[in-house]
């Protein structure tokens, strides 16, 4: 059971990834079933971040059919082990469609979300009477929303260019920063962090210098100590970044034991192993910028996000309600699928292009621009004086510094979408 503040401490369980959760069931849903495609590493060095993707997505299906499902079908979550590789997400979409799957999601590693947006783009001008929609709950490479745009996709986390903007924007008024150091995972996503950080940093604080700027190997690095060695000699007092998973935690595990002392700004510290390895030399240090803290339930009035996350983390012993955007995909797709009345690819795009949705914390906005979800996003700090939930059992918890209005997380968009004429 999770833990909350004042309550003895637990040990996180291991994460353990059940072997038929790495093969899709062939065949074993009916004709009325609505089949989402869930392509993520179920092994390898990111396996923990695919298995809990997989986890909150059985989750969410489970809640939808025990209310009647979407139009009277089902919804079956089909986990896929791509391995991180696109290559292999590639093969897997293959099959997917051969299996009667019309909707994929993935979300780690932009390097596979470019790949599956091109894949189907390519099936469907191929197969017009057998289309597929992919829906991206991680994948925040700017390109993907931008130059890379397509009909087909649809991303609902904010991208690197929206979280960079939130960042920069808290970070321009802390007058004490004047060095910050990037660090960050060698592929695109990584790379565009690296780019689109000192653009911006040199347009609101350009009195800032940035001491480093590191582009590491993805998911082979085992000990970062070397890294932040650099850190430490460049004199940064801050550090920005975008890793995850592994990458992430070994990075401020490393940190940690070496005493260093700087702030960290980053994307994904909030779960998945990250706030174990940070501990208390985290505490006041650790930043992140995210749609979604469980210490938001405490801030707004939010009693049915409170009921998933204690649920989600009853029955999943050690992992967390991390990714509020799967509801939110999973929310959108059911709304979109009803006003379309019928669950055929085309149909459902239209109707997701544009669409609005209330949340507990604003509105968000499927912009039909680019197809990039528009959404509040928070500014959170890990602290000891948490409100009320604990991060994976270690008496440290999140708290809200700061709330960017959806319309202010927005950053301009270079897609030219092709819209298919039917």
């Amino acid at each position: 059971m999770k833990h909350y503040k004042g309550l003895a401490r637990r040990a996180v369980a291991a994460v353990g990834i059940a072997a038929a959760l790495a093969v899709p069931a062939i065949g074993s849903a009916a004709d009325d079933t609505i089949k989402i495609g869930y392509i993520d590493p179920l092994s390898g060095p990111f396996a923990n971040v695919g298995d809990a993707g997989l986890k909150h997505f059985k989750y969410l299906a489970e809640r939808i059919n025990a209310d009647g499902g979407i139009l009277g079908k089902d919804v079956e979550i089909i986990g896929y082990d791509n391995k991180s590789s696109a290559q292999e997400s590639l093969q897997i979409l293959r099959e997917a469609a051969d299996e009667g799957v019309h909707y994929v999601t993935q979300g780690n590693g932009s390097h596979v979300g470019g790949a599956l947006v091109d894949g189907v783009e390519k099936h469907n001008r191929r197969n017009p009477d057998n289309r597929m929609v992919f829906l991206n709950y991680a994948a925040v490479d700017p390109a993907l929303t931008g130059e890379k745009c397509s009909f087909w996709h649809f991303r609902f986390d904010a991208n690197s260019a929206m979280k960079l903007q939130a960042i920069t924007d808290y970070v321009a008024e802390q007058e004490d920063i004047k060095k910050v150091f990037l660090i960050n995972m060698d592929y695109s996503h990584g790379q565009a962090i690296s780019r689109i950080a000192k653009e911006m940093l040199k347009e609101k604080r350009p009195d800032i210098e940035i001491v480093g700027d590191v582009l590491h190997p993805v998911g082979k690095v085992k000990d970062f100590s070397p890294y932040v060695s650099q850190i430490q000699s460049s004199g940064a007092d801050t550090v920005i970044s975008g890793n995850w998973g592994n990458d992430l935690s070994l990075l401020v595990k490393a940190g940690s034991q070496a005493g260093l002392d700087t702030d960290w700004y980053t994307y994904y510290a909030g779960g998945l192993g990250t706030p174990t390895a940070l501990g208390k030399a985290g505490a006041g240090h650790v930043k992140m910028v995210t749609e979604w803290q469980e210490n938001l339930v405490e801030d707004y009035d939010a009693p049915e996000l409170r009921e998933i996350l204690e649920e989600f983390e009853q029955r999943y012993d050690g992992i967390e309600f991390y990714y509020l955007r799967i509801k939110t995909e999973m929310d959108m797709l059911q709304k979109a699928m009803e006003e379309a009345g019928s669950t055929e690819p085309l149909a459902v795009a239209q109707a997701l292009e544009g669409m609005t949705m209330e949340t507990p914390f604003g509105t968000v906005t499927m912009r039909e621009q680019d197809h990039q979800l528009l959404q509040p996003l928070f500014i959170s700090t890990f602290s000891e004086d948490y409100p009320k939930y604990d991060s994976e059992g270690t008496g440290i918890g999140w708290v809200m510094d700061a709330k960017l209005e959806a319309a202010d997380t927005a950053v301009d968009s270079v897609c030219e979408m092709k819209r298919p004429s039917s």
